[in-house]
C-alpha cells in the first residue's frame, strides 16, 4: 500500500522501460472498469440524467470490455516481467473485481428514477477517455515540446481536479441551474427574446460565444485584479507544465461564480438550449485545446479565435505577458480593451504563478485561497 500512495502523492513524470507506465496505464484502465461496471449497476445515482439519455449501451460495453483485456494484459506482461509486480497485483485485482461483479455483461433495467441525486461517474469515465485519446493522439502529432512526457510533474493534482468537478456535476449544475435560473425569474422576460429566439442557427450560436466570452472576460478579469478573487484563480494559473489536463486545475469555488455567471448571462439574453448546449460542447472543447502541449497556430485564424499559443501566453510567468490575453475565444475583445500582450517570441518559456505561493497536492490548493 505504501509504494501505490507515494505514486498518487508524487509529483513526478513516469519513466519508461521500468513497467511504471504501462503500470499506470492499467490501474488507470482498472479503477475506470470498475466504476464503469458499477454505474451500470446503479445507472439513477451514479449517472448524469442528461448524458444517459445518450448513450449507446452495447458501445460501451464493447469500450469496457477493451478496458478490461488491456489492463489485464498490461498487468499479467509486468508480472510475468518482474517490473512493478505490486503495482500489477493491484491492477489485476481490480481487473477481477470487476469480472466478479459483472463486468462488461451486466444488465441495466431501463425502468429506473431520473430524478435522483447522482454522482456522475459516467461523464467523468467517458469525458477522461475521450478527452486523453484525443488530445494526446494530437500532443504527439503535433508537439510543442517533443520531449515533455504524457505523465508529466504533477499530473496527479491536475487529474485529481479533473475527477472532483466531474463526479460533483450534479451537484455543480444544481448549483449553477438554481443561480442562473433564479437570476432570470427575479428579471422576467425581456422584448429581446423573441428576436433572440428567432434567429437561426448560424447568427445564434456566434452571437452565443460573443455574449458568453464578454462575460466571462469580465469574469476572468475580476479574478485577476480582486486580490480575494486571485486567491482562488492562482490555483489555475500555478500550473508549470501546459498540456491538455492543466487547465483542469480550477478551484471549485472558481467554477461554480464562472459557470453561474455565464449561464445566467445566456439565459438572460434568450439563447435556446439548444444553442447553450452547443456552446458548452465547443468551450469545452477549446478549453483543453488551448491548454494543450501542441504546436497549433492556424495561420490568419488567430487574429479570429483565441489559440493555444495565444492562451499559452496567459499563463506565462513572464513580466510581459502578466494580465492580458483574458478572452477565451475570441481575441478581439483583448484588443479592443488594451489587454492583449504582444510577445517577441511565439511561445513563452515559463509558467506559473510569480510568486510561486500555490502549493503543490489537491488538497492544499483547494484550502490554499483560505489560509
Amino acid at each position: 500500500m505504501k509504494p501505490l500512495i507515494q505514486l498518487i502523492t508524487s509529483h513526478g513524470a513516469l519513466r519508461s522501460g521500468s513497467g511504471l507506465l504501462t503500470g499506470v496505464i492499467a490501474l488507470v484502465l482498472a479503477v475506470l472498469s470498475v466504476l464503469s461496471v458499477l454505474a451500470f449497476h446503479f445507472p439513477e445515482y451514479l449517472t448524469t440524467p442528461e448524458v444517459r439519455r445518450r448513450l449507446d449501451i452495447d458501445g460501451l460495453r464493447r469500450i469496457l470490455f477493451a478496458a478490461l483485456v488491456i489492463a489485464g494484459g498490461f498487468s499479467v506482461l509486468n508480472f510475468v516481467r518482474g517490473h512493478r509486480r505490486w503495482l500489477a497485483t493491484i491492477s489485476f485485482s481490480l481487473v477481477l473485481l470487476a469480472a466478479a461483479l459483472g463486468g462488461h455483461a451486466v444488465p441495466v433495467d431501463p425502468n429506473f428514477p431520473n430524478n435522483t441525486p447522482y454522482i456522475g461517474l459516467d461523464w467523468f469515465v467517458l469525458d477522461l477517455l475521450a478527452s486523453s485519446l484525443l488530445f494526446i493522439f494530437i500532443e504527439k502529432l503535433r508537439p510543442l515540446r517533443p520531449d515533455q512526457p504524457v505523465f508529466r510533474s504533477e499530473w496527479q493534482t491536475d487529474l485529481a481536479h479533473f475527477a472532483v468537478i466531474h463526479l460533483l456535476v450534479g451537484l455543480l449544475m444544481a448549483i449553477v441551474n438554481s443561480t442562473a435560473h433564479g437570476a432570470l425569474a427575479a428579471l422576467g422576460s425581456q422584448p429581446w427574446h423573441a428576436w433572440v429566439e428567432q434567429l437561426g442557427w448560424p447568427l445564434a450560436l456566434p452571437l452565443c460565444i460573443l455574449v458568453a466570452d464578454l462575460v466571462q472576460y469580465a469574469i476572468h478579469r475580476s479574478f485577476h485584479e480582486v486580490p480575494f478573487l486571485w486567491r482562488f484563480h492562482a490555483v489555475h494559473h500555478s500550473a508549470k507544465t501546459m498540456d491538455w489536463l492543466a487547465g483542469s486545475r480550477l478551484h471549485i469555488v472558481e467554477v461554480v461564480i464562472t459557470r453561474s455567471l455565464v449561464l445566467a448571462a445566456l439565459l438572460l439574453a434568450g439563447f435556446s438550449k439548444g444553442v447553450i448546449d452547443a456552446y458548452i460542447i465547443i468551450v469545452g472543447f477549446h478549453a483543453v485545446l488551448n491548454h494543450a502541449n501542441v504546436n497549433l497556430r492556424l495561420g490568419p485564424l488567430r487574429h479570429l479565435i483565441v489559440t493555444p499559443a495565444y492562451h499559452h501566453w496567459h499563463h506565462s510567468s513572464e513580466s510581459l505577458a502578466l494580465d492580458c490575453n483574458y478572452a477565451a475565444h475570441l481575441p478581439i475583445i483583448d484588443r479592443l480593451l488594451g489587454t492583449q500582450c504582444k510577445p517577441e517570441t511565439l511561445w513563452p518559456t515559463h509558467y506559473g504563478v510569480v510568486k510561486d505561493d500555490v502549493p503543490p497536492g489537491f488538497w492544499a490548493q483547494c484550502r490554499h485561497p483560505f489560509r
